[in-house]
């Protein structure tokens, strides 16, 4: 059975989510991982209002759409960061933000992904993709010097805030799906496996394979998949380009806005950017990931109108099932 292709509604949380759900099911998307920002998804709304976990299903299913995965990368942002600040004012809802002490923050920020594994639960979707925040990426660069004793305290801190919050999770039957990225506990391949360890390889928690943060760093994303096979909970297809092509044009970033040609590697359009796409999806044959394929566009070069529908070609042409048994007995017959 071919593995369902949602759209991610994390970066259409501007529009209603019923016009996301007429749009994707007007495209032909089996499915949608709805964010829980803008009017998509209140997590505490869907854990405690019958009627309003209905409406949602309601949508969906005149749109002819599924729900595998809820996301709340925001709030799960503000789980474990220091310093919480102004960019977090910026994303986080009155109810998280509150007056804006820090460890406040912190908490209620604790308390939403522990219901947002009840609403997930409740919609019948399997699994809750996004961050957990760190307080130790603003070490990244090691410089001023960075003792081990403060690197071991940040997955200490970690593990203590998600540990909680995992328990819900198992009491749901609901996994967490964190995508390793810049700014996260875990953002490439060894601090991906110090952060597994540290939680104690916990069956609730894995990982939302994204191979758009990899392929500028310069980590293979295909082998990633084989190392961490058994933690591969979600995938998102998006794409990046790298252009760091004249000496000037730096993997960081420069602090210039997306889409800025001076910018030494950009999110685009999914099938247009160097992640090796094709390998990946035989790898994810491989490996028996039966998930679905998540299209999260974001590729400030690009009308998303145009963008998301034509993500969704690229992803269902390149989505082949692997070989069946009996083609396998075809060829082991001599």
């Amino acid at each position: 059975m071919a593995r369902p292709i949602t759209l991610f509604t994390g970066q259409w949380a501007d529009l209603p989510f019923e016009e996301v759900a007429r749009l994707a099911g007007q495209w032909g998307y089996d499915g949608l991982e709805i964010a829980c920002w803008g009017d998509h998804l209140d997590p505490w709304r869907a854990a405690e209002d019958d009627a309003y976990v209905q409406n949602r299903l309601d949508i969906l299913g005149e749109n002819g759409l599924q729900v595998f995965t809820i996301s709340n990368h925001l709030k799960g942002q503000a789980v474990c960061d220091d310093p919480i600040d102004q960019r977090h004012r910026d994303m986080l809802p009155d109810r998280i933000w509150g007056d804006g002490e820090a460890e406040g923050v912190r908490q209620r920020a604790a308390e939403e992904m522990k219901m947002t594994a009840v609403a997930a639960a409740r919609l019948g979707a399997s699994t809750v993709s996004g961050f957990t925040g760190s307080s130790i990426w603003k070490y990244v660069a090691m410089f001023p010097p960075v003792s081990e004793e403060l690197i071991e305290a940040g997955y200490a801190d970690f593990a203590e805030r998600w540990n909680p919050i995992l328990d819900v999770f198992d009491e749901q039957g609901v996994r967490f799906a964190l995508e390793p990225h810049p700014s996260e506990i875990a953002y490439d391949y060894w601090t991906t496996q110090r952060t597994l360890e540290t939680i104690g390889h916990r069956e609730a928690f894995g990982i939302n394979w994204d191979p758009s943060h990899f392929t500028w760093q310069d980590l293979d994303p295909v082998g990633f998949l084989w190392d961490f096979q058994d933690k591969i909970f979600h995938v998102h297809c998006k794409d990046s380009k790298r252009r760091m092509v004249n000496g000037r044009n730096g993997r960081l970033g420069s602090h210039l806005p997306w889409a800025d040609p001076r910018r030494g590697w950009d999110f685009i359009s999914t099938g247009h950017g160097d992640v090796p796409w094709e390998d990946a999806l035989r790898m994810l044959n491989s490996i028996g990931y039966e998930g679905p394929l998540s299209v999260e566009w974001e590729d400030a070069g690009m009308d998303r109108l145009v963008g998301a529908p034509e993500a969704l070609e690229f992803v269902r042409r390149l989505s082949f099932e692997p070989a069946d048994a009996a083609f396998d007995a075809a060829f082991s017959t001599r």
